[in-house]
């Protein structure tokens, strides 16, 4: 199943960036560590959409979210730091932080 691009949107109340697509929700869990950074805890997308796209396009959409707002993330979710190994011109979005710890 191919996907249209969607827009994501965040839900501060929930601690997640959300994507809908046909109903079903998509998200990126996240905790706040600071004023500054997000520590992006876990991906979810519905079984019967794996493999569509929408993880990516979540993680994308997220991502440009943090750059608009001038934001710094921690990847502590697997997906996501699967992603910004395959996309490293997001790097410049990880916490120096985080990264003098790896």
């Amino acid at each position: 199943m191919k996907t249209q691009e969607k827009a994501v949107s965040i839900n501060r109340a929930e601690n997640r960036f959300e994507l809908e697509n046909y109903g079903q929700l998509s998200f990126i869990a996240y905790t706040p560590k600071d004023e500054k950074t997000l520590v992006l805890t876990h991906t979810e997308v519905p079984f019967k959409q794996e493999g569509a796209g929408l993880g990516s396009q979540l993680v994308e959409g997220t991502l440009e979210y943090i750059e608009k707002y001038n934001l710094e993330i921690i990847p502590s979710c697997s997906f996501v730091a699967a992603y910004l190994k395959n996309h490293p011109e997001y790097n410049r979005l990880i916490s120096q932080e985080y990264r003098k710890k790896v």
